[in-house]
């Protein structure tokens, strides 16, 4: 199945320049301050991009994830209330670049209505 993390460019890039996986959890947290990352399914991913990253002139990329290879590699994936019943999947471990299957560049249109 597959669910979806928008990202800073730099940060993903950075990521993979270490060798280390990618530890962001959402715009200006790690992974350490909130416990996992946050991740959409598609129909949920423009919503959720317009509520965080409103604003955010940095490039951004969608990290398109495939949870059952995730899982295979031993880290959790909960669904879990996002608020007002809202279900989304948090992974609660890094993100490898193995668990990635494509990463395509997002951004706002003048409207301000989240691309990608």
């Amino acid at each position: 199945m597959e669910i979806l993390h928008v990202a800073h460019q730099e940060d993903w890039e950075a990521a993979l320049r270490s060798g280390d996986a990618y530890q962001v959890s959402t715009r200006g947290a790690s992974l350490d301050e909130v416990g996992f990352i946050h991740a959409s399914y598609p129909h949920q991913l423009a919503a959720v991009a317009e509520f965080v990253h409103a604003g955010d002139e940095a490039d951004l990329c969608v990290l398109v994830l495939d949870m059952d290879v995730i899982q295979a590699a031993g880290t959790r994936v909960v669904v879990e209330d996002g608020g007002r019943g809202q279900l989304y999947p948090h992974i609660y471990g890094p993100i490898e670049p193995r668990f990635v299957t494509a990463v395509r560049p997002a951004g706002f249109d003048e409207a301000g209505r989240f691309r990608w």
